[in-house]
Parts: C-alpha cells; structure tokens; sequence
C-alpha cells in the first residue's frame, strides 16, 4: 500500500524558488609581498549544498601542505601559506549548487623588490660641471610598478663601498641630468637602484669612469653631424638646410612629410621627419613626439639624432633604414620566409616593445608598416613611428581614441583606459599576419573589423595555419586576449616556448611558408585611407559607449564557462553527492484539541530526496486539514489544522535517494 502510495503522491524538493548562485562582491586583484600568506576568499549565495573548486593554468588545485582550500556553503578561500613570485597569476573559482553554476577570476600578484636596473648609466652631454645619465631598467620589477630610481655617485680614488653617496632618489625616468656636486676635472662613476613599493634594488652595474673636462657623446655643435644617438633639444638657432641637403620625398602621413637628407660635411644619410607645425596643437604633438625619443635609446627602436624648430617649419632628424617595410622584404622573391625567421623578427619586435614599456611608454601604433629592416641584406629589423606614443602615469587613467583598425586593441574602441597590454594586441595581430598572411580582424569594411575587433572573435584558419607549430598558435592566443591582464607582457612573450622552439633546428630544411596570402594582404592595405580608419573608429567608439548605455549586463547574466571550467563541474558534480541527512529533525509536541500544529525537519541530500509524510504506518496526502510544504533551504513542514484526539499518533518524515534512505519521527500528543 505505501509502495503504491510513493509512487502517486511522493514528493520532491522544489528549488525553483530557491536564491541564485552568484557571488557577492568577488574580489577582482589580491596582492601580497613575497613571503606572506595569501588568503584568495571569495563570497557566494545559493542554495545549499553549494561546491567550489579552484583553477589555475587549466589545472584544478589540490590540496597540500604549501596551498589548500577551505570551503563552506557560503564562502571559500584558496590558502597558499608563503606565497612566492612564481604564484602570481590568474586564480578561477568554480562554484555549483542543486540548480546551477558558476565561475569568477582574480588575479594575485607577489611583489618584491625588483631587480637591479638592467644597464650601467651612459654618460652623455658632459660639460665641466654637469652631465646626462641614461640607463635601461631592470628586467623584473618585481611584481610591482618602478616607482623610480635612485642615482648614486663616487669619485675616482674612492675605492670603499661606503664612499658611494646618493645623488637623488626622486628620478622618476630612466634618464637624469647631475648638475651639482660635480667640480671640475672630477672623475666620477655612477651606479643606480630600481624601487617600487616594497624597496628598493640592490645597484646595477657601474658606469665608466668619466672626467668632468672630457665631451662624452657631447651635442653636436652647429655644422656638425651626430655620431650616436644623445639627449637632444631643439635647434632654433638654426634651419635644416643649413646642415642638410634635401633629397628625395621618402613618405607622407598626418603629420606631415619625409624625407631624405644628407649631411653637407660628413656625407651621413638620414631621415627628415617634416611636421606642418601651423598650429600649437600640431607643434605641440611634435615636441611631444621628440622629447619621447630622448628616452628610447635602443638598437631595436629608431633613433633621433637633432631636431629642429625654424617656425613654421619642425623637423626632426632620424636614422635613415635602408632595409624597407618587413612584410614588403618577405613577398620578395629571393627572400625565405618561414616560421624560424619569424621567430627571429617576433624577438627583435618583443625586445624594442619591452624596452619602451621599461620607460612607461606605450607605441599605440604597432603595425607592420612599422616594423622596417636595417638593410637589404641583413634580417635585423626596428620599430619606427612614435607619433602616437604616450607615456604613461599611473595616477592619471590614458584613453585614446587612435590607431589603425586591423591592429586596435579592444579597449581603444571601447574608449576605456589603455595600458602596456594594449600593445601587446597589436604584436599578436602582427604575429598572426607574419605566419599566415591574413588578417585575423579583416571585415568587409572597417566598421565591420572594429566589431570584430570588439568583440575578440577569431580563430585560426585551418589552411593557413595547417603547417604552423601548436607554440605558435598558443603565442598568439596569449596575446588575442581581450582581458588585458590576460595577455602575455613582453616578458612573458620573450620566455614563451615558441621563442626557443627552433633553437636546435637545422634552419636549412625548415619548410617555407606560403606568400601568395601575404602578397594580397600587402595590397589590400595600400589602398585603405587613414582618414577613413580613423572615421570608422570614431563611430565605432560611439556605437560602443551607446550600447553600453541602452544595454546593460543584467545582474543575473552569467559569462559562459570556461572549457576548464567545465571540466571541473563534473568532479564537483561528483562532490556534491550524498544520502539523505537530517541537520534538524522533529520534536515531539503536545498540542490542544482544535489548534493547529506545525512539524517541522530540516533535510539536505544530492540527488534531491523524494519525501513522504507518515502518520503511524499510513502516508499522509494534502488535503483541506494536512499542508505539506518544502521550502527552498531544504526544510520540510507538515501542518495539521484544528487537530483532534484522533490525531494524536507518531508522526514520520522519509527521505530516499539513490545514495540511501533516512527518517526522522516525533509523537504529537492531543489534550482536551
């Protein structure tokens, strides 16, 4: 009879009501100092039972003496007791309860002091009494932005480590003018510390000794060609046809025109960069543009050698590269193009972008036309064009709206504030073009590409990238990331394994790679218009700040899972079995004949338990004097109205599931 009763009138609890997973106020960045406890807590409302798991670098976490979980139905935390530089990274929670599931990631950073700076100080610009410092900063900031750097002095003679005295520790650059504590016909050596907020370094290398009478790389006087690259300052003493001959036009852009120059004494060949310089804005941009190459002294970044300021006319005067644009030099017959090589041009493109990134500037204009060979022999290449560099600060948010389409990172377009990652995107587009020949963001106009763009689809063409190596693929997928902290920095790009995966390979038998694809990207882009780009951008900021206005994420709305993600769901799947369980069960009562009684049990349980009502050994249905409710935190309660002497009887409440049975029962007691 019971058996035939379950089958009509059992029931099962209903969730349907029941909160809604999601987190409440997830952290979105933990930072530690090396050597501390990192706690990584995240918050959760749902209906229990609730399960968590953590993932990171596609793996999920295990417990162990070092890093464990601790987790409840309400919270959990990922505990790593001595975090270490090698924990920073992106950490994601995977949450799940009866009905649904969830997932969030934060990123935790370990600081230490950073390392030493990179290069001993060059000395340049040296008067009797005063001179130039340039230095390149450290390879690692230790988790941590370079707040500045400190300079440090010693005189020659002075051997003792205490005889070195500190100059200034408020250089907030990688270049400083010492002009006092320097006499005449001195010799000094200087050395200088990084620090970010934990400390500072310990001192980089020492610079060469130099005597305060000698011209170290000195301004060039008038008349005199330069012979490497210094600190220059505008000439307006002078015009540039005094000291160069004008030859041929080498290009036009919005700025203004190139050309060709060579100098009247030495016979040097160099590049004239000729803004128009009518308005304040336009020689404002070009003042900005050379007091920003005084800092980018670097073999893979073009150099300025003098400038001048002969109103109306501004020119600033570069390195002349002979090499050409590096796709144009790929197409050509007599060159070899494959995936080794361009291992090679990715690493000299990395190298230069790390250095100005070093500097806190960031180029927001990498794109192939760009990226030029040295010669037309050789494959060294240098990244020219720092008209729309910017430097960064880090109190003061940068958001542009500039740049070319195919190569735009997302946040330009969504007009929100850019950072190092931005040109990071662009090195990725560049890398997807030099494997493949086409353009991951091609639309069929550029509205059309920046959508793309905004929206981060793409994928690797099965033909194009049918003979290039698996590291490849996932070099560029680190770099294609629309979450900015995602993407790979120049570090990170420079240790990748696809930067080393060639270093034993007989370059000789590489396979070459296809140029007919390359050769209609190449000729698809010289008839595309700046001005037009420029426009689409423009418009697609617009459309973007409108849609994000009229279409708000809803608070519910979930991102897809990860692939991970998922993949873990099924261990949590298998977490959250279990057998039926009473955390509270039925207390006998004694009730007054004619009042109402109330029994009440609290069950938890995955697969969620079938329930049946018991009076004695008969099964209860609902009717107009017994309500039966479950409500949605998993208690159950049986109401009895205007009970009766009648009534008086144990009373039991059963719980089934596939994982086993339990009960719970309580006797009601009936008094006139």
């Amino acid at each position: 009879m019971l058996a035939d009763f379950e089958s009509k009138h059992s029931l099962y609890f209903d969730f349907a009501g029941a909160r809604p997973l999601q987190f409440v106020n997830p952290p979105q960045q933990l930072e530690v100092k090396a050597g501390q406890t990192a706690r990584l807590l995240c918050l959760f409302t749902g209906s229990p039972p609730i399960v968590s798991c953590w993932i990171r670098n596609k793996e999920q976490i295990v417990d162990g003496p070092e890093l464990w979980t601790e987790n409840t139905d309400q919270s959990s935390s990922l505990v790593i007791a001595e975090a270490k530089p090698q924990h920073t990274g992106y950490y994601t929670i995977v949450v799940r309860d009866r009905k649904s599931s969830a997932q969030h990631t934060l990123t935790l950073s370990v600081i230490e002091r950073p390392e030493p700076p990179a290069s001993c100080p060059v000395i340049s610009c040296v008067t009797a009494s005063s001179l130039v410092l340039t230095w390149s900063g450290p390879c690692y900031d230790g988790g941590s932005a370079i707040l500045g750097y400190a300079v440090e002095l010693k005189e020659q003679g002075h051997t003792e480590a205490g005889d070195w005295r500190e100059v200034t520790d408020l250089c907030t650059s990688t270049s400083y003018r010492v002009c006092a504590g320097l006499r005449h016909q001195g010799e000094y050596c200087f050395r200088v510390r990084a620090f970010n907020k934990v400390g500072a370094s310990d001192p980089g290398p020492v610079s060469p000794v130099v005597r305060m009478e000698q011209r170290v790389s000195a301004k060039p006087q008038a008349g005199e060609a330069p012979k490497r690259p210094t600190c220059v300052t505008m000439d307006s003493s002078n015009k540039v046809k005094d000291h160069y001959i004008m030859q041929e036009k080498l290009g036009v852009g919005k700025f203004g025109q190139v050309f060709k120059l060579t100098h009247k004494v030495t016979g040097q060949v160099c590049a004239g960069k000729f803004y128009k310089g009518r308005r304040s804005k336009e020689r404002e941009a070009a003042r900005k543009e050379i007091e920003l190459m005084n800092y980018l002294h670097h073999p893979k970044l073009v150099q300025c050698l003098a400038a001048y300021d002969h109103k109306p006319e501004m020119v600033m005067v570069m390195e002349f590269i002979a090499g050409g644009e590096l796709f144009e030099r790929i197409v050509d017959d007599n060159f070899e193009h494959t995936e080794p090589a361009s291992v090679h041009y990715m690493q000299q493109i990395l190298e230069g972008v790390a250095y100005m990134h070093e500097q806190s500037i960031i180029h927001l204009d990498l794109k192939p036309e760009n990226i030029v060979c040295v010669d037309t022999t050789g494959t060294s290449i240098k990244i020219i064009d720092f008209g729309l560099a910017q430097r960064l600060d880090a109190n003061t948010p940068l958001m542009v709206m500039q740049g070319t389409p195919e190569f735009v990172a997302p946040e330009v377009i969504s007009y929100e504030p850019v950072c190092l990652a931005t040109d990071m995107w662009s090195i990725g587009v560049i890398c997807y073009i030099l494997l493949s020949g086409e353009s991951p963001f091609q639309g069929n106009s550029d509205t059309e590409t920046l959508a793309l763009v905004t929206a981060a689809q793409w994928e690797f063409d099965e033909e194009s990238f049918d003979e290039i190596t698996d590291e490849a693929k996932d070099f560029i997928s680190c770099l294609l990331n629309k979450d900015t902290r995602r993407r790979m920095c120049c570090k990170e790009a420079l240790a990748h394994p696809w930067m080393a995966a060639f270093d034993s390979e007989d370059l000789a038998t590489t396979k070459c790679l296809s140029k007919e694809k390359m050769k209609r990207f190449l000729a698809r882009q010289k008839w595309k218009k700046a001005g037009k780009a420029m426009l689409a951008l423009k418009r697609m900021a617009l459309l973007s700040k409108g849609d994000s206005c009229s279409s708000p994420t809803s608070p519910g709305e979930k991102s897809p899972l990860s692939p991970e993600a998922k993949h873990a769901l099924k261990s949590l799947e298998q977490k959250m079995q279990g057998p039926p369980h009473f955390t509270q069960c039925l207390e006998d009562q004694t009730a007054v004949e004619g009042s109402s009684v109330s029994l009440s049990c609290h069950l938890t349980g995955y697969p969620d338990p079938e329930v049946v009502w018991l009076r004695g050994e008969e099964p209860l249905e609902e009717s107009s004097a017994v309500q039966i409710e479950y409500e949605e935190d998993g208690r159950c309660n049986l109401v009895l109205a205007k009970v009766s002497m009648e009534d008086a009887n144990v009373y039991t409440c059963r719980a089934t599931n596939n994982h086993g049975e339990t009960f719970c029962s309580a006797k009601l007691a009936v008094k006139q």
